[in-house]
């Protein structure tokens, strides 16, 4: 799950802003001046920070600079400034959108998910090809680590071959018999069933809810397909 900072020192607007994106399925916390959110900032992990500018003690360019120089994460300024010289000032110290005060719900979850989505896509672009990024899951080939919302998950050394396998080829089907002769080669004692078997566990171990998946489908009498 994403998680978002909103730095804003008017309670009733950040609280407004923080429903309607626990709504949309994000974590929200709030952070009421700058000082504050730059010690919450080095101890918890986002992905995006909406930022308003007029605050008390640390104002909001200062503070946008101020984050930029520890963190590349989206920053969306928030104002009730209109003027131009404020658009670009806040663009030029590294904010990724600026967003006028008062704006509609819609468009702030609208712009908030359009810039998670490029930021993944970035970094997906940039990791290295050992490593699998696909949504809130990351696999490292190299090092065997599979991580689900940033959080470590255990697997058996089938369970990862199988699960690399399947999202190394996104959208594609394959069968239960080519799955247990790639994974556990033509010599291996047992039968078809073990790989349903091992999707369960690996659904039971990744998905949200295992009863619907969202990265291995089961495509009914033909296999199993990721998710891209």
């Amino acid at each position: 799950m994403k998680r978002i900072l909103i730095i804003e020192d008017d309670q009733s607007i950040a609280e407004l802003e923080r429903d309607y994106l626990e709504i949309e399925g994000f974590e929200a916390d709030i952070a009421f001046e700058g000082k504050q959110a730059l010690n919450t900032i080095g101890t918890s992990d986002y992905q995006l920070i909406l930022l308003d500018l007029m605050l008390p003690g640390i104002n909001g360019f200062d503070l946008c600079k101020q984050i930029r120089m520890k963190s590349d994460i989206p920053i969306l300024m928030v104002s009730a400034k209109n003027e131009d010289i404020d658009k670009v000032r806040g663009l030029g110290l590294g904010a990724d959108d600026y967003i006028v005060k008062p704006f509609s719900p819609s468009e702030l979850v609208a712009r908030v998910k359009a810039h998670l989505t490029r930021y993944d896509r970035l970094i997906r672009k940039s990791l290295p090809d050992d490593v699998l990024h696909i949504r809130d899951l990351l696999i490292n080939r190299s090092t065997r680590q599979v991580l689900i919302d940033d959080k470590e998950v255990l697997l058996t050394a089938r369970e990862f071959d199988l699960l690399t396998f399947l999202a190394a080829h996104p959208k594609q089907v394959f069968s239960k018999d080519h799955l247990f002769e790639k994974i556990w080669g033509l010599d291996a004692i047992g039968d078809t069933a073990t790989v349903t078997v091992h999707v369960r566990k690996i659904r039971e171990k990744i998905e949200f809810n295992p009863s619907e998946p969202q990265f291995i489908e089961t495509v009914w009498g033909a296999g199993y397909r990721f998710k891209g």
